[in-house]
């Protein structure tokens, strides 16, 4: 577990903390669910995870991938299903965040899209089934602010990670069925979903945006490197005026030491 706790207690300021919706993202591996964790602690607002860990549908997903790169199927009868099923609770889980005004969320609904679509480009999916998820999405989103109160997060944190960088990580998070020794054709699904992750950064524009370098800091398991990183985070948060000068000075001090 990270250590999440304030050094000195809870800050009191006159003003409380800065209301702000921030959402954590980046490829496969990237740590999105640790600085999740991490940031939600800091800033004592509530997190918001990914649904992995009680995701009936992601095991059987990956191997309908393997059926169709052996050729057994045409396409993969579970990558649709998979797609509802993270859009589904992820609609759910922006609809309470967005409410409280002051979440940390695993993930963004932003690129549910980049994955169906690379499950459509790759044969995993119909043209029915892409389209269908299309214009459901699409229909989900502009209904989010009145669900929700807003339709974008305060601010995006992407997390940048290089494909070594990522099996480094899914080989110690231990998923077998996430290794490409498991499965050869992953190799090229996750280079594909690399690129795809550098197209989005470059044309998304719901909402700020900060880019850190997951290859350079080592965020889970070095103190100095989590330091770094909460520091860019709190500053970049005090720049869009989501932290007051007090509040942005106390949270960088309490990473000095």
């Amino acid at each position: 577990m990270l250590d999440i706790a304030f050094n000195k207690g809870k800050f009191d300021s006159k003003e409380g903390m800065c209301m702000s919706v921030i959402t954590i993202e980046g490829p496969l591996a990237a740590g999105k669910t640790s600085l999740t964790e991490l940031l939600s602690g800091r800033l004592q607002s509530q997190p918001f995870y990914e649904p992995v860990s009680d995701n009936p549908v992601l095991p059987l997903f990956y191997e309908g991938n393997k059926a169709v790169a052996a050729g057994k199927w045409q396409t993969n009868p579970y990558a649709f299903l998979l797609q509802i099923f993270f859009l589904n609770r992820r609609f759910k889980m922006i609809k309470q965040a967005f409410k409280d005004d002051k979440n940390v969320l695993d993930r963004s609904i932003y690129t549910d899209e980049l994955f169906c679509k690379m499950n459509y480009e790759r044969g995993n999916m119909t043209k029915i089934e892409w389209e269908t998820y299309r214009d459901l999405l699409a229909n989900m989103l502009e209904e989010l602010p009145n669900a929700a109160h807003k339709k974008a997060p305060d601010l995006m944190v992407m997390i940048n990670i290089s494909y070594p960088t990522l099996i480094k990580r899914i080989k110690l998070r231990g998923r077998e069925y996430e290794l490409p020794e498991q499965d050869p054709s992953l190799e090229d699904y996750y280079h594909d979903l690399l690129q795809r992750y550098e197209a989005f950064v470059d044309t998304y524009a719901e909402s700020p945006m900060l880019i850190l370098d997951g290859d350079r800091y080592d965020f889970v398991n070095s103190t100095a490197d989590r330091k770094e990183i909460l520091r860019q985070i709190y500053t970049k948060m005090y720049h869009l005026n989501r932290l007051n000068k007090d509040e942005w000075q106390h949270l960088v001090k309490e990473e000095t030491y």
